[in-house]
């Protein structure tokens, strides 16, 4: 339930966390596109093609490039002040479990085989953009967790109004709420945890300097 709710989190905010890394320009850029200018960084259009790349194996599609440019500054706000406050990164343990959980995702290793080919993806990059994607959303829960607040009558309303219909839909008997407690709380402190950082992306973005430069030519 966890892992699953963080990845929607990154779904509403930058659906799949890539490792795309906005990056000071220097002479050997030239042979690249900027995407934006973010601050004193700059994004690459190889870094869209490559989140393109990954929201493929994951997805089966992918976003536009105005979309992924959006997700890629949230990313760029979240990276810059989890290094800036020395947060950690991941675990090779870590990394080992989010990348056994994507493969996991798929109906058969022969599938996820396929579909790595079919996105262009080598195995070091795909575990390269899990890491990424760990790296961000630790941040993002350390940050935000401890601040979100869950009552009983929170758990009950979401017991009433999602757990029993969603298991009648599927002609299954709802469990009683003291065995689904636990469950529901999760879920409800994961949705405060996404409403959150939400609002403060958009309170940073408002603060950032941006240039969007897609469909220009950069030299």
């Amino acid at each position: 339930m966890r892992g699953c709710l963080i990845l929607a989190l990154v779904a509403s905010l930058t659906t799949v966390f890539g490792l795309a890394i906005a990056r000071p320009l220097c002479a050997q850029d030239v042979i690249d596109r900027i995407a934006a200018r973010v601050e004193n960084d700059v994004i690459l259009m190889s870094d869209l093609r490559e989140l393109s790349r990954y929201q493929q194996l994951v997805d089966g599609k992918t976003e536009s490039d105005e979309q992924l440019l959006d997700r890629l500054i949230d990313q760029w706000i979240v990276r810059t002040e989890a290094e800036a406050s020395g947060f950690p990164q991941p675990s090779e343990e870590d990394v080992n479990r989010g990348t056994e959980r994507l493969l996991r995702s798929f109906a058969s290793p022969e599938e996820y085989e396929s579909r790595k080919k079919q996105s262009g993806l080598s195995d070091a990059e795909v575990r390269r953009m899990v890491a990424g994607q760990l790296y961000l959303s630790n941040y993002l829960e350390s940050r935000f967790r401890p601040s979100v607040q869950i009552d009983a009558k929170a758990i009950e309303d979401f017991y009433q109004k999602d757990v029993i219909p969603r298991a009648q839909a599927r002609g299954q008997t709802p469990p009683p709420l003291e065995d689904a407690r636990d469950s529901i709380q999760e879920a409800l402190v994961q949705r405060g945890i996404n409403e959150q950082a939400d609002r403060w992306l958009k309170e940073s973005r408002a603060r950032l300097h941006v240039d969007k430069l897609l469909g220009e030519e950069t030299k």
